[in-house]
């Protein structure tokens, strides 16, 4: 069986950090087992649906390094969806309903009110020809809702193992609304038919709405894929996400100096047994997932563990990798410059600030000018390597006295303007001697 799933997100926004979740699942699995991704823009929605959104689309998913391998618009689609409809019209599985939504509402508060589910009492079906005549000449038109079986739907889910759904406890999906317009589960059922889908990977809010797609499946006679919900995603607290969070989008990420695959290895380990580590590719991510490993509480989206695992991955490259990104920041001093400085970064944009240190110029912190001006007397001259700050400091230990911290902090704020920051040993040569004398002396350099 050749394996295929989709990822199909509406045109109607940027796409955050839950539907990058879920993206995610389906290239994971995929890439595993050698299978193949569609990216099904689902734009039947003609009023909110724009093509900047499905350009931000295809640019998020390119940033993040999610390639697809088939592409759809589900709006280049309305003849076959008609095609469906009427198929499920002529076996008397699409059936015409007249009611407003403030007739079903009341529907649903009196059902409630006499303890009965809220459930619709398919009057519609009652209609006669003569009837239905009545109420298009009244100015109604009919939304189509489609005839579920009042069956139990079983199947073992790939995340949550064996589901059962009664269908007899739903009300029949209205498909089609009242302006001809296709909501969003037939579509999607007949595309993953005609796209052969074998593997539906989801958040646990759909659940239900696989009971019903399982009955629309075995009505249009397609094969029925499997299915796999995960747990969605909450708080680093536990708590709901909030929207700021919730609604990151991944230019925003980007914006902020995260590295894709930082976003990718925090997003694929949280929520399963492994811990939350930083991976340098996808296809080692693919590796390790297993849906086996999904536990079934939400999973934790932790900003700040997030850029724990960015910092990791920035430690982790090599200069021919950061140098594109160096040079964005206008912060490419080399690869001694890279070696010294990455393992102190978090962003990106925390690369400037060392930039600037190598660069200048910087106010230096002198908190006793004669120790400042006794260092400045024993600077090396000449070039500056790898040994030259040890040099350095033991000379200025034996002219002063000083040592530990009293050596090492006031020379890092001298020559830095900083209290921390990389070694000293690999920044020093880059600082150079004219830099390092001006510095000491209490010069902006």
């Amino acid at each position: 069986m050749s394996i295929r799933l989709r990822f199909a997100p509406s045109p109607t926004g940027n796409i955050h950090v839950g539907n990058v979740r879920t993206a995610l699942m389906n290239w994971l699995f995929a890439l595993k087992h050698g299978g193949q991704v569609l990216l099904r823009i689902d734009d039947t929605d003609i009023a909110r649906s724009t093509k900047a959104y499905e350009e931000g689309i295809e640019r998020d998913l390119t940033w993040l390094g999610l390639a697809w391998q088939d592409r759809a618009n589900q709006s280049a689609r309305f003849d076959v969806y008609e095609k469906a409809a009427t198929k499920l019209k002529d076996g008397g599985l699409l059936y015409a309903a007249y009611e407003t939504e403030e007739e079903l509402d009341r529907k649903r508060k009196i059902a409630q009110a006499t303890g009965k589910p809220p459930v619709y009492d398919r009057a519609a079906l009652k209609l006669t020809d003569a009837d239905k005549a009545k109420l298009e000449a009244e100015g109604r038109k009919p939304h189509w809702r489609f005839k579920l079986s009042g069956a139990r739907k079983d199947w073992d889910d790939l995340v949550r193992g064996h589901q059962s759904i009664d269908t007899a406890s739903l009300s029949d999906p209205v498909l089609i609304r009242e302006d001809g317009a296709f909501l969003y589960t037939l579509p999607s059922v007949v595309d993953d038919i005609d796209f052969k889908i074998t593997h539906i990977v989801r958040g646990e809010d759909h659940v239900t709405n696989s009971g019903v797609q399982i009955e629309i499946f075995e009505a249009l006679g397609g094969p029925v894929p499997l299915f796999g919900h995960f747990p969605l995603l909450v708080g680093a607290d536990g708590s709901a996400l909030s929207k700021r969070i919730g609604s990151l989008g991944v230019g925003e990420l980007a914006a902020d100096g995260y590295e894709p695959m930082a976003v990718l290895s925090h997003l694929a380990k949280i929520g399963t047994s492994d811990p939350v580590e930083a991976r340098l590719t996808l296809k080692q991510l693919s590796e390790e997932f297993d849906f086996a490993k999904i536990g079934r509480a939400p999973a934790r989206f932790d900003p700040e563990e997030l850029k724990r695992v960015n910092a990791s991955v920035l430690h982790q490259l090599d200069y021919a990798t950061a140098k594109p990104k160096l040079a964005q920041y206008d912060a490419d001093k080399g690869e001694a410059f890279w070696t010294a400085v990455r393992a102190n970064l978090a962003l990106w944009p925390d690369v400037k600030e060392y930039a600037a240190i190598v660069d200048g110029p910087i106010t230096p912190v002198i908190p006793d000018a004669a120790f400042a001006t006794a260092a400045a007397e024993v600077l090396p001259t000449g070039a500056y390597d790898a040994t030259t700050w040890q040099a350095f400091t033991n000379a200025v230990k034996e002219k002063t006295g000083a040592k530990g911290k009293a050596l090492f902090m006031p020379l890092r704020q001298a020559l830095t303007g900083m209290d921390h920051g990389p070694e000293m040993a690999a920044l020093f040569p880059l600082i150079g001697e004219e830099r390092a004398r001006k510095r000491l002396q209490g010069q902006a350099a």
